[in-house]
């Protein structure tokens, strides 16, 4: 019994690799719609839509301040950079670094997690874009690994977060299904680490098999999808099924090209088979379209807080005058009635 209900769970589960894209790169182009209008189309639709799948991607997290390299880097790694040299460009080319020992791999991470993942509360950006869907029907499928979007206010039920978390370890080799929360781990090395190590006796061991761990992050075959993992997948699977014929406005967020076919390619897809289904895209540097996508896709090549803020700022404005107009007729009526 129990294997068939783990079955059931696993079949539920979005297979990605449905959603290659078809689509020539020669047909990708950056719209020349004046960014006011642009803007305005983009409310018209989230303003329009029964419910919103956001898709977010690392341009999001960056545009909310969640930089990985430059002065935040140099500022929070410099040890690092003195002892490792070249090789310590960013944060994330600093992740792959072949670190000699363990000590000195979890002396990084703990850092790392603790500065991306731990101390920080939810950033305005993430705020802004939970407070423009939070009336409405929504899902989030994300690529990042930062926790944002649930300390934003986002329910743990309506999100997806495919790639892992920094808060969470697992068997290096994935030994067994299961994660451990190490936020409280991660503090304490932060608090212990000395010259980029931490203790050996804070290096943390599978329970399973005794091996190495590692942090729960998709960067090899051993990434652990556990209980929780699969169990938002077939959140996600169901949203789709059950808002088919509904009009949902997907919102892409800071999604590129590093891992295209988790939201970039699925979105447009889903736009090409429903009809009633329109994409936004903000991206900074990448927001080209499908030309054949026409009137229903709108890519906002803008910095994303820019762009959250000034669609916010107009859906608001329409309702405000359409609360106002209410006010009027009724008024009027009242008027009339008096009369």
């Amino acid at each position: 019994m129990a294997i068939q209900i783990l079955n059931r769970k696993k079949a539920k589960k979005v297979d990605f690799m449905q959603f290659l894209s078809g689509v020539p790169a020669r047909d990708y182009v950056f719209q020349r719609t004046p960014y006011e209008e642009q803007v305005k189309e983009a409310a018209e639709l989230l303003k329009a839509a029964d419910a919103v799948l956001i898709g977010a991607g690392a341009g999001l997290s960056t545009a909310a301040g969640m930089n990985y390299g430059g002065k935040r880097f140099t500022d929070n790694f410099g040890e690092f950079i003195e002892k490792y040299g070249s090789a310590m460009t960013d944060m994330y080319s600093a992740g792959f670094y072949p670190f000699p020992t363990e000590e000195e791999k979890w002396g990084y991470w703990s850092k790392h997690a603790c500065l991306n993942r731990i101390w920080p509360d939810a950033l305005p950006l993430y705020r802004e874009v939970y407070e423009l869907v939070k009336d409405t029907l929504h899902f989030v499928l994300t690529t990042n690994v930062d926790h944002q979007f649930w300390k934003a206010g986002f329910a743990d039920e309506d999100i997806f977060a495919t790639q892992g978390d920094y808060g969470e370890i697992q068997c290096a080799r994935g030994c067994h299904d299961k994660v451990y929360d190490a936020v409280d781990l991660f503090l304490e090395m932060d608090q212990e680490r000395k010259g980029c190590k931490i203790p050996s006796s804070l290096v943390p061991k599978c329970p399973v098999c005794g091996g190495n761990m590692a942090m729960h992050l998709r960067c090899d075959q051993y990434f652990v999808e556990e209980e929780h993992w699969h169990e938002a997948a077939a959140r996600y699977a169901d949203f789709l099924k059950a808002n088919r014929n509904k009009r949902v406005a997907l919102l892409e967020l800071g999604v590129g090209f590093n891992t295209p076919t988790i939201i970039r390619f699925p979105f447009e897809k889903m736009v090409r088979e429903n009809e009633k289904w329109p994409l936004i895209r903000l991206n900074l540097d990448e927001a080209v379209m499908p030309e054949s996508l026409g009137r229903r896709a709108v890519g906002i090549n803008e910095d994303i807080a820019r762009s959250i803020k000034d669609i916010s700022s107009c859906i608001g404005a329409a309702v405000g005058d359409s609360e106002d107009n209410s006010e009027n007729r009724e008024e009027n009526g009242e008027e009339v009635r008096r009369r």
